[in-house]
């Protein structure tokens, strides 16, 4: 019985040491704080990231997770914006949407892909208030 136990515990002390040596890759996550940059704005919590452009806004849902290289593809709504007054029997229209791209240090290149359009770049820094010019 005690060679079991024995056993047992150096199972246990093994299997700890390889994985504090080795390294298990923790769960990376978006940085939380803001990101802007041209054309661009995206506040990020521990949630989701609200996201506004010029003349359209995103919204993804998290956990907004990244690779151990920083490479992230995310899945979220995007919806357009229009100059001029909204028409009381207009409704906006959320998009699906895909977000992929990259962190490398303090800096995020972010893919916008909606339905059939072109992919859109963006190049985002964190803690940096994003350039808007807004549609009137």
């Amino acid at each position: 019985m005690k060679l079991k136990q024995a056993t047992a515990v150096f199972v246990v002390i093994l299997a700890a040491t390889y994985f504090a040596v080795t390294g298990v890759p923790k769960m990376q996550r978006i940085p939380i704080g803001n990101w802007g940059g041209q054309h661009i704005n995206m506040k990020v919590t521990a949630q989701s990231a609200t996201i506004e452009y010029d003349c359209a806004t995103g919204v993804i849902q998290g956990p907004l997770v990244v690779d151990r290289n920083g490479n992230f593809n995310l899945r979220g709504t995007h919806r357009m914006e229009r100059g001029g007054p909204i028409r009381a029997d207009e409704t906006a229209k959320d998009l699906p949407a895909t977000y992929t791209g990259s962190i490398r240090g303090n800096t995020m290149t972010l893919k916008l892909k909606v339905a059939d359009s072109e992919v859109e770049t963006f190049r985002l820094e964190k803690g940096k208030e994003g350039e808007l010019f807004k549609c009137k």
